[in-house]
């Protein structure tokens, strides 16, 4: 594995990953109001900011885990193929699965399902772009 260019790839997917979901909130109020629409189910805006870090730790693994798995099973380069996996990966294991076990709406899970598959297709590309294996 190229080390340099594994941090590269990370540091750029993490910058994607918190850029596009920044726009995404910014882009889409109505996706805002629908997680609103349950509040037996989210956590109130106070008391996520109090769970954040352990998001944002969680998150930044979850970026190194998949740069890792980019870096062994891509070492040609997967480019947006490997972002549009990363992406189904994320639908199925997040998000219909909130749906399955939350109680929340379709139109939520549609909202989800659309942001966090472009989410997750941006950093895997991200990271297809920037690691180069020699």
């Amino acid at each position: 594995m190229n080390y340099p260019r594994l941090v590269l790839a990370f540091v750029g997917a993490t910058v994607a990953y918190f850029a596009f979901g920044f726009a995404m909130f910014a882009a889409l109020p109505a996706m805002k109001s629908e997680f609103m629409k349950y509040p037996d189910v989210y956590r109130s805006k106070d008391s996520m900011m109090k769970m954040m870090p352990f998001g944002m730790i969680a998150i930044l693994i979850s970026i190194v885990v998949v740069a890792v798995l980019y870096a062994k099973l891509y070492p040609v380069g997967g480019g947006i193929a490997s972002g549009a996996l990363i992406g189904v990966f994320s639908v199925c294991t997040f998000v219909i699965h909130n749906y399955v076990n939350l109680n929340i709406g379709l139109k939520l899970t549609v909202y989800q399902g659309v942001s966090y598959f472009i989410q997750w297709l941006i950093v895997g590309t991200a990271i297809g772009l920037l690691y180069k294996p020699v």
